[in-house]
């Protein structure tokens, strides 16, 4: 029987370096293949790909890639954006980021694992994995799940067109269904609202500073009262308004970064990408000769039960 037609289409988008970065700090980088290459972010990849299609049921599946991790117009509206990751600058503006060289040695490994597995793989130039996500989950016809450990994705959310996210932060032991609820319930803000929300509170990681001054239950509560930071914003420079003076001044002193970090933060939803199906993102079983040789190179790698697991679960889409 073709399981894969009884599945109800869905779409598994995956934040790709969010989980590698996650497989390569979970699984010790004490596995190797036989060159001293660590092998466990290859390895700890492919069990989440094999757990997450089989769990959440997924049709398709795409992993999202980072063509450009920074990119440099999102670095020429905010210098600082990213700035605290960046190992090497370089002239044409794809600056390299600072990854352990175990990791790095493993990224192009990677790429070669998910291929011979049918694993579609899309990134965009100039463009980060997120602007690919968001993108394909607003173009999407049918059910989404975004897998990432990056709370920017959020935004994405949306009960309405069944588009969810699969919050890994917490590990793959404690995964989180993030839903409109969910946002509602932790930031007191609508998934719509999150840019705004976020772009007030800044982040650190992502080297956004925020409005200083204003934390997550302020940025709360204007934008509860005020709708958008647009509507914010106007409130602050309208003299008659309700607006603290302590906010409005923190606002007024933010003004040369609220005008450009709202479109740093906020994830790209029209580029110009393959289709889901001309990318190749249906699921199917590995067969042939790129089974063949996926099972010797997982001999050949030492990625142990990783490799039989994945095709164990791309084999229930015969």
């Amino acid at each position: 029987m073709n399981e894969s037609k009884t599945r109800p289409e869905k779409l598994l988008l995956l934040d790709t370096a969010s989980l590698y970065f996650r497989a390569f700090y979970g699984v010790p980088d004490s596995i190797k293949r036989s060159d001293g290459t660590p092998v466990n972010a290859i390895r700890g990849l492919l069990d989440m790909i094999a757990r997450l299609t089989t769990e959440f049921e997924a049709t398709h599946l795409i992993a999202c890639w980072d063509d450009n991790w920074r990119p440099g117009w999102r670095v020429d509206l905010l210098p600082s954006y990213k700035a605290q990751r960046v190992a090497e600058t370089a002239p044409n503006g794809s600056d390299i980021e600072e990854v352990p060289d175990g990791l790095a040695a493993q990224i192009p490994l990677i790429r070669e694992v998910l291929d011979l597995a049918g694993i579609a793989i899309v990134g965009a130039p100039d463009h980060e994995a997120d602007d690919v996500i968001g993108t394909y989950a607003s173009r999407s016809d049918h059910a989404v799940d975004v897998v990432t450990g990056d709370r920017d994705l959020f935004q994405l959310v949306d009960d309405t067109h069944d588009v969810r996210v699969i919050y890994t932060a917490r590990g793959m032991k404690n995964l989180e269904l993030v839903t409109d609820e969910v946002i509602v319930s932790k930031y007191r803000v609508l998934p719509s609202q999150y840019v705004d929300y976020a772009t007030l509170r800044g982040d650190a990681s992502d080297g956004l500073p925020g409005v200083a001054g204003v934390g997550e239950k302020t940025a709360a509560t204007l934008l509860a009262e005020y709708g958008s930071l647009e509507n914010v914003r106007d409130a602050a420079s309208d003299a008659d308004s309700a607006l603290s003076a302590s906010v409005r001044s923190k606002l007024t002193a933010a003004s040369n970064y609220l005008d450009v970090a709202p479109t740093v933060v906020r994830v790209v939803r029209d580029l110009d990408l393959p289709t889901p199906a001309d990318a190749g993102a249906r699921l199917s079983p590995v067969t042939g000769d790129k089974r063949a040789q996926l099972e010797s190179l997982s001999k050949e790698w030492n990625l142990g039960g990783s490799v039989t697991r994945l095709l164990a679960a791309l084999d229930t889409y015969a």
